[in-house]
């Protein structure tokens, strides 16, 4: 009996045994199946992060060439502005596939087409610059052949001009030897001066230049005194005080009427402070003669 039980113990161990040591070799195997499939997968996330850099640097390498292409075209391309625009939303829209979820077929696919894309946009520019640089020499010949002609009449032309300026000139009176001067007023007494603080009035002087071809008659002369601001000087603001010079309201300081008789006639304006106790501006005053129509003159003067 107790051999029967002896036995019974010696063969219950060598099944633990070999139980053991099928168990030690089962984990043996998952072990290395574990650690070479992970190996496996790091291999191929390196591959898929490789394949992804290079689909990048495809699609920057296209986008590069296409963003010269424009440059190299300039305006020509903004014709071509609606096929641009699906070119830069396919090119946005692969980079988000590279950027986050991705299919490698999927993105080699809208890359071609991009590519396909980007190279007909690049065939119909072509297009439209031989069609433009045709259209240029048309436009040309077109030109030389109109300066060819024009050049034949320049002499005629240019003898017409002279002549209706000469004629215009004829008739437009002129204002000679204008002097202007600040005055200084001490009862009847007056003296000019180039002091601002003692300037009382402004003295105007001038002469109507002869001129036989000019029309007789009353002639009104317009008067605009600027200060160093460029301010008119005038009493009044109102169009009581303004007058039209080629379809432009200007403001005047004085004006004259005048009886011409197509001789030289000497004239003198002056245009007094209404406040004696604002002193005048230092610096530099522009003097404007003007007629309804012309300017005739102008001068300067300064006071200090």
């Amino acid at each position: 009996m107790s051999e029967k039980v002896e036995k019974n113990k010696k063969s219950k161990s060598i099944i633990l045994l070999v139980l053991s040591i099928i168990l030690l070799i089962a984990l043996v195997v998952v072990g290395y199946l574990y650690f070479n499939t992970k190996s496996q997968v790091e291999v191929l996330m390196n591959e898929k992060e490789q394949v992804r850099v290079e689909l990048q640097t495809e699609l920057d390498a296209l986008m590069k060439d296409h963003d010269q292409v424009k440059s190299d075209y300039g305006r020509l391309s903004d014709s071509l502005s609606v096929k641009d625009s699906i070119i830069l939303a396919d090119a946005k829209e692969i980079k988000q596939l590279l950027n986050y979820k991705w299919d490698y077929y999927q993105i080699k696919k809208k890359l071609d087409r991009l590519r396909e894309v980007a190279q007909g946009y690049v065939i119909q520019l072509d297009s439209m610059y031989v069609v433009n640089e045709d259209l240029m020499e048309e436009n040309e010949r077109i030109r030389q052949n109109y300066r060819t002609e024009k050049n034949k009449n320049t002499e005629l032309v240019e003898e017409k001009q002279e002549l209706e300026q000469i004629v215009n000139n004829a008739t437009i009176m002129r204002a000679y030897n204008i002097k202007s001067t600040g005055i200084r007023k001490r009862g009847p007494t007056e003296r000019e001066t180039d002091k601002a603080r003692r300037t009382d009035r402004v003295r105007v002087c001038f002469t109507l230049g002869e001129n036989p071809l000019l029309e007789a008659g009353r002639k009104t002369i317009y008067l605009r005194i600027a200060r160093p601001d460029n301010v008119i000087l005038t009493y009044d603001e109102t169009d009581e005080y303004a007058f039209t010079y080629k379809g432009e309201k200007l403001q005047f300081s004085l004006k004259q009427s005048v009886d011409y008789k197509g001789e030289a006639q000497d004239v003198c304006l002056y245009w007094d402070k209404r406040n004696s106790d604002n002193e005048a501006m230092a610096g530099r005053y522009h003097v404007m003669v003007y007629t309804e129509n012309e300017m005739i003159g102008e001068s300067f003067f300064e006071l200090r």
